[in-house]
């Protein structure tokens, strides 16, 4: 039984790779089966469809250009953003 099972996952793993490049549905899928709510994991994936559709771009990477110090930024930006930038290097170290 424990067999057929791996040789079932190792069929889908090598057949089904290509389908891999859809990982926008990952996100929700993973919400959906673990807390079973279906209003939540379709308001996220939507959301992120919206936003792609509309810059190009995926959240990642918008919130990755978000935090890119520019010259006309405030200096109350600056701050936030070297605080974010701060923050994100001490959980970086804090799991290692």
């Amino acid at each position: 039984m424990i067999l057929n099972k791996i040789i079932i996952g190792l069929f889908f793993v090598c057949f089904l790779s290509g389908c891999a490049q859809n990982t926008a549905l990952l996100g929700p899928a993973y919400t959906l089966a673990t807390s079973g709510n279906i209003y939540q994991a379709g308001f996220a994936y939507s959301g992120n469809e919206i936003i792609t559709k509309s810059t190009g771009k995926s959240m990642a990477q918008n919130i990755k250009e978000g935090l890119v110090l520019k010259k006309e930024d405030s200096d109350f930006q600056k701050l936030v953003k070297r605080n974010i930038k701060k923050t994100r290097k001490k959980l970086n170290l804090s799991n290692q």
